[in-house]
């Protein structure tokens, strides 16, 4: 078998004959290694299968299935469960809880039935079985296999032909077939492309841990991403109890869902009201503090912004976002000072959503307003008011998309007061709730503040 050697970036796969400080294609810095690629690999399947062309009308589109994990948040970030011959990668900072939510969901899974296959290549059986014995995970089909060589690995697939499949992590297996050490980009590539083919082919759902970049982005080539059914984001800080799940890509679902978990002695715990887990500390009676909800999927959250607004000593005040964009912020500053006439030009304005937030929809426009102009005046915001709204450059508040659900939501929190867009107030019937339509952010202002 012929071999050639060639430099190879970590961050974004580029390959080159000869070694270079710096990569062309994502311009980062001492990212080349030198790896030994093997010109012929054989893969499984390489000849190809016996598909024919069909007429896309003729084709059963009612094949698909799903398994449950057992883990309700879980279900639902997949988009209703797991679905056979996926192949999903979880990426997270090291301790945020990956390792601990799939032992948790595979051992559920085990206990309704068939085998399930837990591969680790970082840990040993004793060392997750001490870990299951904590969690009270015990089914007995839940078999732990501690390997890292990907053709062992997929000999024991064949031969047990499990429900389902983790391996903790892919960063850790290698092929015979390279000479490249294991987590090398060409590794990577080839174990999960034979990984993958495995799940297709035998319709065995299989779950990959990936590392992750300084960056937090998934360590490795970025065909890995692209080769997966499905990528999920493990957010939240290792020292807080917290966890946020998100899809970044979903080919059976949607990509607005999250998950939000608990991370107790025990294990990862659902968090069934995440509006109620977001909302516990927030300080009544301040300026800068106003409330907000935000869809994520199918569902609504309530989330608390937080405005800071203090004098500059810089030639260039400062305007820092936490959880939103930040090029919104400095265009909603611009509306205030235009349309309601503050005087922001020399103030620094810090905002921040609290929880670990992050707010992608322009429905918390109006929102960031009045806590920006809340903090300003130094005036509090009725800490029973649900604020709603997108704002245009005009000064105008626009109509935003379910606004039903979310006042709903709020009237579940003993919230009794919301200011919504007025071309919303049709679309909004809720016993309890006194609805506040505007049209414009001066009149938004008069309202709230």
């Amino acid at each position: 078998m012929k071999t050639k050697t060639l430099f190879t970036c970590q961050k974004c796969g580029y390959q080159s004959a000869k070694w270079l400080g710096r990569c062309p294609d994502c311009e980062a810095w001492n990212t080349l290694v030198e790896e030994v690629q093997v010109k012929a690999v054989s893969r499984p399947g390489e000849a190809g299968t016996n598909a024919i062309p069909l007429p896309i009308g003729e084709i059963r589109s009612d094949i698909e299935q799903r398994l449950s994990c057992g883990i309700a948040e879980l279900d639902r970030v997949l988009g209703g469960g797991v679905v056979t011959g996926s192949l999903v990668l979880i990426g997270g900072t090291p301790g945020i809880g990956k390792s601990t939510l799939l032992l948790q969901a595979m051992d559920l899974l085990a206990k309704r039935g068939g085998h399930v296959l837990y591969v680790s290549g970082e840990e040993s059986a004793q060392q997750i079985r001490l870990r299951g014995t904590r969690m009270g995970v015990d089914a007995p089909s839940l078999l732990i296999l501690p390997e890292t060589s990907l053709e062992k690995i997929v000999s024991h697939i064949k031969s047990l032909k499990p429900a389902a499949v983790v391996i903790d992590s892919i960063q850790t297996v290698f092929t015979s077939a390279l000479e490249s050490a294991p987590g090398s980009v060409s590794q990577v590539r080839e174990t999960a492309g034979q990984l993958m083919m495995l799940a297709k082919g035998s319709g065995i759902p299989i779950l990959l841990v990936g590392h992750v970049t300084k960056d937090g982005s998934i360590a490795g080539p970025r065909v890995l991403e692209h080769m997966v059914d499905t990528v999920l984001y493990f957010e939240g800080d290792a020292g807080h109890p917290f966890r946020i799940l998100r899809a970044v890509k979903n080919r059976f679902g949607s990509t607005n869902e999250i998950g939000v978990f608990e991370m107790k002695e025990g294990g990862l715990v659902e968090v069934k009201n995440p509006s109620e887990l977001f909302l516990a500390e927030r300080p009544l009676g301040v300026s800068g503090s106003v409330v907000v909800s935000t869809l994520e999927g199918s569902r609504p959250l309530l989330v608390e912004l937080q405005a800071l607004v203090t004098s500059s000593s810089l030639g260039s005040p400062r305007r820092t976002t936490i959880g939103v964009d930040h090029n919104r912020l400095s265009l909603l500053v611009a509306v205030l000072e235009k349309k309601v006439g503050l005087s922001l030009a020399g103030q620094d304005i810090f905002l921040n959503v609290a929880g670990g937030v992050k707010l992608n929809e322009p429905a918390a426009d109006l929102g960031m307003v009045v806590a920006v102009a809340s903090s300003h005046l130094d005036k509090t915001v009725d800490p029973h008011s649900l604020i709603l709204g997108e704002v245009g450059l005009a000064g105008e508040v626009r109509g935003i998309t379910q606004p039903e659900i979310r006042v709903k939501e709020a009237a579940k929190f003993g919230f009794h007061r919301c200011i919504l867009p007025a071309g919303n107030l049709k679309q909004v019937k809720v016993k309890g709730m006194e609805l506040i339509g505007v049209r414009s952010v001066e009149e938004a202002m008069e309202r709230v503040i």
